[in-house]
């Protein structure tokens, strides 16, 4: 049976920065034919990514991932009944263990200096759950544990299969456009995991890249003149990079995580239509933030390579296996724009994936009219269109 797989291929030049370090400061660096490569770990980009969705969709659409549930949860309690908000925390912590077979406790930690009553409950790891889910949930609460909000009242009520089945339910149903695409595991209910509908590769530098490391010194506003030195000295470790980013959306998943549209005035296609845009263009323009503030890092892709499949997913990253050498004048855009220029048509070629129709190219300067050729030209807004409109004929066709 025919899918409908969207590949997103994109080349972006990033100056010096540090937009994803490890443990020990250094930006992330990877071995890949056989050089160290710059490196982007796929989880600092899906966290861009979600973060740039506070942007492009409504607040209902979207989740919240934190240990921080119960409290979430007891102010969604609390706006439905304020005469519940000293049980709010407790009738949450209760509903929350009931529905996800997590437990839900205070974190065991002292009590800050002047905290008189222990820290609100703390599910160990972090849920994933979208705010219409944590609507569902507070309205069972607050059924639940009757005009008082008794806790033990609730408790009472959750004995009874039918109920507690009906909690569990509400966190299985209506999941937001960032659950459905990229996945939720609930390590205590395994059948509330929600399969990621997006993959996202690793950005890698289509060449070699080396760390270099930035001295710097900060002067002491209140030193007097005729005191030398710096307040405080230190380094920050640093790459610049062309690099290949690379991300595989699975549209069949995406509508079956979020089902079809319900409102009588939009076609049952819609909700997975609003998450393609919005990930296209969300995915396209981000940009993780470590230490931006440091070297102001802004930029956006010189190249996007857009393709509808109906078989499989398939990177181009084998273009750049041999690092791309420095161009005559400096620079590894145009070489790079002429390695995928030359490379993506063979290999359609020679696996019979040849997708003229449902090909975009989205592009910047001179140095990239190589890539013209390989898909329809498009500008930003003409791309989420005509990809979202070419999702609605395939998933509304059932193709």
């Amino acid at each position: 049976m025919p899918r409908t797989i969207l590949d997103i291929h994109i080349l972006q030049t990033v100056p010096p920065s540090n937009l994803n370090r490890d443990d020990t400061g250094t930006p992330k660096s990877a071995i890949f034919g056989g050089v160290r490569r710059a490196r982007v770990s796929s989880q600092a980009w899906k966290r861009a990514t979600r973060k740039a969705f506070d942007d492009l969709l409504p607040a209902d659409a979207l989740g919240v991932r934190t240990k921080k549930v119960a409290e979430a949860l007891a102010k969604r309690i609390t706006a439905r009944n304020s005469a519940l908000e000293k049980s709010a925390v407790h009738l949450a912590a209760a509903t929350l263990e009931a529905a996800t077979g997590s437990r839900i406790e205070p974190p065991k930690r002292r009590p800050k200096n002047g905290e008189d009553d222990p820290a609100a409950p703390e599910s160990s790891y972090l849920l994933f759950l979208s705010s219409r889910q944590l609507d569902a949930l507070a309205e069972f609460a607050v059924e639940g544990g009757g005009p008082d909000g008794d806790v033990k009242t609730l408790k009472e009520y959750l004995k009874s299969k039918e109920n507690k089945a009906r909690a569990k339910q509400a966190v299985d149903a209506r999941h937001s456009v960032d659950i459905a695409l990229f996945g939720r595991m609930v390590a205590d209910s395994a059948d509330l995991n929600v399969e990621a509908a997006v993959q996202v590769a690793h950005a890698i530098s289509v060449h070699k890249s080396e760390i270099e490391s930035d001295y710097y010194t900060a002067v002491d506003d209140l030193s007097p003149d005729d005191e030398s030195g710096a307040g405080m000295i230190g380094t920050v470790d640093f790459n610049s990079a062309t690099l290949y980013r690379y991300a595989a959306l699975d549209v069949d998943e995406l509508h079956r995580n979020l089902g079809a549209g319900l409102k009588d005035d939009e076609p049952p296609s819609a909700p997975v239509e609003k998450a393609v845009g919005a990930f296209l263009e969300a995915f396209i323009t981000s940009l993780p933030t470590g230490k931006v503030n440091t070297f102001g890092n802004h930029t956006l892709p010189a190249a996007v390579i857009v393709k509808l499949r109906d078989r499989r997913p398939v990177s181009f990253v084998g273009a750049f296996e041999e690092p791309v050498p420095q161009g005559p004048g400096g620079g590894f855009l145009r070489e790079s724009c002429a390695r995928l220029a030359e490379y993506v048509p063979d290999l359609e070629r020679q696996y019979d994936i040849v997708s003229e129709e449902h090909s975009w190219v989205f592009r910047v300067g001179e140095e990239t009219q190589v890539l013209a050729p390989l898909g329809a030209g498009v500008t930003l807004g003409v791309l989420v269109r005509d990809v979202t409109a070419a999702v609605a004929q395939r998933v509304g066709s059932g193709a």
